[in-house]
C-alpha cells in the first residue's frame, strides 16, 4: 500500500512538473527588433540577414548594399522595410532619399515613392532620424497621403517626443505602430544588454514592444546571445507586421489580404 501511494505521489508530481514547464513555455509577450540603417554594409548586413529569425531590416534607399542585402534578407524570411531619410533638428546628412520640410507637396511624394520603388520586397516604412520633419504636420500630411496609396504599414521610430507621424498615418487608415526601446544610443555591451531587458519588462506589462538598432558589432554580438534565451523568459519573436497581426487576431492588415494565423508570425521556445 505503502508503495503504492509512493508510485502514486510520484506520477502526480511528474505530472506538475510538466505541466509547470508546459505554462512556462506559452509565450507571455512578443516583441519585434528592427534594425536600421541597413544598405553601407554588406558584411553587417549578411550577418544579419542570416539570423535565424524574424527580424525586420530597414534600408535606407539607393545605397550601395540596399538591394543586394532586401533580396538576401528576404529569402532569409526577413521583413524589410524602407527606413526613410527625414530631416532632423541636428542637422544631420540625409543623402539620396531625403525628405525635408522646404520641400514642396510634388517633390516630397516624388521623393517617397522613388525611395518606396527602390527597395524589393519592403512591407513598410519607417523615419531614419526625422525629429524635425515628423513633428511638421504640412510634410507628415503628403508623406502619409504618399504612403496610404501602397500596402506598406508605417512604425513611427519615435525620435521626437513631439511626432506627429503616428498619428497623421492613422488618419489615412495606415497600420501604424510606434517604436519603444532604441537598444544602442550607447555602444557598450552593458548599455545594450540593458535596453533589451528593458525591451523584455515593457513586452510583459503590455504584451508586446518593438525595438530599433542598428548594425553596430556589439548589437549584434548581444543578439546572437540574447535571442536564444527568449523563450525561457516567456517571450516570441515577430516581424513588425507580425506583430501588429497579433495584436490585431482575425484581422487583415490591407483589405486585399487575409488574416494570418498568430502561430505563422512569430517563434517561441527554442530556436
Amino acid at each position: 500500500m505503502l508503495n503504492t501511494l509512493r508510485q502514486i505521489s510520484f506520477i502526480a508530481l511528474g505530472l506538475s512538473l510538466s505541466l509547470l514547464a508546459q505554462a512556462e513555455s506559452v509565450p507571455q509577450a512578443t516583441i519585434a527588433i528592427v534594425i536600421d540603417d541597413l544598405g553601407h554594409h554588406l558584411e553587417r548586413g549578411k550577418t544579419l540577414t542570416d539570423l535565424p529569425y524574424p527580424l525586420t531590416l530597414a534600408f535606407l534607399p539607393h545605397r550601395q548594399y540596399t538591394k543586394t542585402l532586401a533580396i538576401r534578407g528576404y529569402s532569409q524570411g526577413k521583413e524589410i522595410m524602407l527606413h526613410a531619410p527625414m530631416e532632423n533638428t541636428r542637422k544631420f546628412s540625409l543623402g539620396r532619399g531625403g525628405l525635408t520640410a522646404n520641400m514642396d507637396k510634388t517633390l516630397t511624394q516624388t521623393t517617397l515613392n522613388s525611395s518606396l520603388e527602390s527597395i524589393p520586397y519592403i512591407k513598410g516604412m519607417n523615419n531614419h532620424t526625422g525629429s524635425a520633419l515628423t513633428t511638421n504636420k504640412q510634410s507628415m500630411l503628403w508623406v502619409m497621403e504618399s504612403l496610404a496609396q501602397h500596402p506598406y504599414y508605417f512604425l513611427d521610430s519615435k525620435t521626437s517626443a513631439d511626432s506627429v507621424a503616428a498619428k497623421t498615418a492613422i488618419e489615412f487608415g495606415i497600420p501604424t505602430l510606434v517604436r519603444d526601446v532604441f537598444l544602442d544610443h550607447e555602444q557598450t555591451p552593458q548599455y545594450v544588454a540593458s535596453q533589451f531587458e528593458k525591451l523584455i519588462k515593457i513586452a510583459k506589462r503590455k504584451g508586446a514592444a518593438i525595438a530599433i538598432g542598428h548594425p553596430y558589432p556589439v548589437t549584434i554580438t548581444h543578439l546572437k546571445s540574447a535571442l536564444p534565451r527568449l523563450g525561457e523568459q516567456g517571450i516570441s519573436i515577430a516581424t513588425v507586421s507580425g506583430l501588429w497581426q497579433i495584436q490585431h487576431p482575425n484581422k487583415a492588415m490591407f483589405p486585399s489580404e487575409k488574416p494570418t494565423k498568430n502561430t505563422q508570425l512569430a517563434f517561441s521556445g527554442d530556436f
